[in-house]
């Protein structure tokens, strides 16, 4: 199948739209379903992702059952157009965006969810502006000096050499094997896709790396007080879970153990045949988890052992549908 003329490609149930902010910024989202909650779906961070690329098997899924799904491509990302690099300075500019692009299609109150680094703008958005947050879902990413990144890197146990190795040189040849590394499945990864991601990861080429490392090493001091989740993120009371692949390589799942123990109020789920990108991986487990929880504001039993559910405490019966007395195998 070939791409459209935009250069994305063609999933049935999303459409492709555009809308200019108030900064001159024109950004570019997929849509799907015409009633009913809205859901923001926030794509990960390495090169050449897209609302397109990260979520083409959950937004049409939610959107067929009651739900209005928005996945914008972030700055320097997909086909969002920010010539001037308005957003690009870190991690605050991305909840600016996501800010300013929420009220410009006017949506007040909304489900939230990322991956990777939609994830951890998920979390910063959440505590920038609570009253819009109605739960939030995340997915294998990390959530600020809570854990800070080094920690993470310490759970993980590996040594720098045996990370996995990320890097884009341009060549569809090399985001494939990007791809590789956070969905497991290669079926998974279609011409199609290495093809929109590759022209997307160019067509960003001048601004992504630079933006990248403002936001993953915050070196302006009033952004880090603005970023801090330490002592914050437990404080809100927004429903959330959080989904951490068995087999993820981008970090291990120890890592995932990690956030755990500091997020009581959170339920963790670990689902097996996972890597880093589980809404790519298991978009059947992954739409019925989001579905439930978005729509019932509990995952249901059997839906959470399926998702394998958090054995490291007790689970939250406020985010899931507990038997009395709970089975013990």
């Amino acid at each position: 199948m070939a791409l459209t003329e935009e250069g994305i490609v063609h999933v049935p149930g999303m459409l492709s739209r555009y809308v200019r902010l108030s900064t001159g910024v024109k950004v570019h989202y997929m849509t799907s379903g015409e009633t009913g909650p809205a859901v923001v779906l926030l794509h990960g961070g390495i090169n050449g992702s897209s609302g397109t690329a990260g979520w083409r098997f959950m937004a049409p899924f939610l959107g067929a059952h009651g739900f209005r799904v928005y996945a914008p491509d972030m700055p320097s990302y997909g086909l969002t157009d920010d010539p001037h690099n308005y957003y690009g300075y870190g991690r605050g500019g991305h909840v600016d965006f996501i800010h300013d692009f929420v009220r410009q299609i006017g949506v007040d109150e909304f489900h939230l969810a990322g991956n990777s680094m939609g994830c951890a703008n998920t979390v910063q958005y959440a505590m920038a502006h609570p009253e819009q947050v109605k739960s939030m879902a995340l997915i294998a990413g990390t959530i600020g000096d809570i854990v800070p990144l080094d920690e993470v890197r310490k759970a993980d146990g590996r040594r720098p050499e045996e990370y996995p190795k990320i890097v884009f040189d341009g060549t569809e040849a090399s985001m494939r094997h990007m791809l590789e590394q956070i969905i497991l499945d290669p079926s998974l990864i279609s011409e199609e896709l290495v093809t929109m991601r590759t022209e997307a990861a160019n067509r960003h080429a001048d601004t992504y790396d630079g933006n990248l490392r403002r936001m993953i090493n915050p070196v302006d001091v009033n952004e880090k007080v603005r970023l801090r989740t330490r002592d914050r993120l437990n404080e809100l009371d927004i429903p959330a879970i959080y989904l951490y692949g068995r087999q993820d390589v981008v970090f291990r799942v120890e890592a995932g153990h990690l956030m755990e123990d500091r997020l009581p109020n959170i339920q963790f789920f670990y689902p097996d045949d996972t890597g880093h990108q589980g809404q790519t991986d298991q978009p059947e487990l992954f739409n019925d988890v989001f579905l439930e929880f978005f729509r019932d504001g509990r995952v249901s039993w059997e839906t959470s052992q399926r998702a394998g559910i958090s054995d490291r405490r007790p689970p939250l019966p406020s985010l899931v549908e507990v038997p009395d007395p709970v089975p013990t195998s």
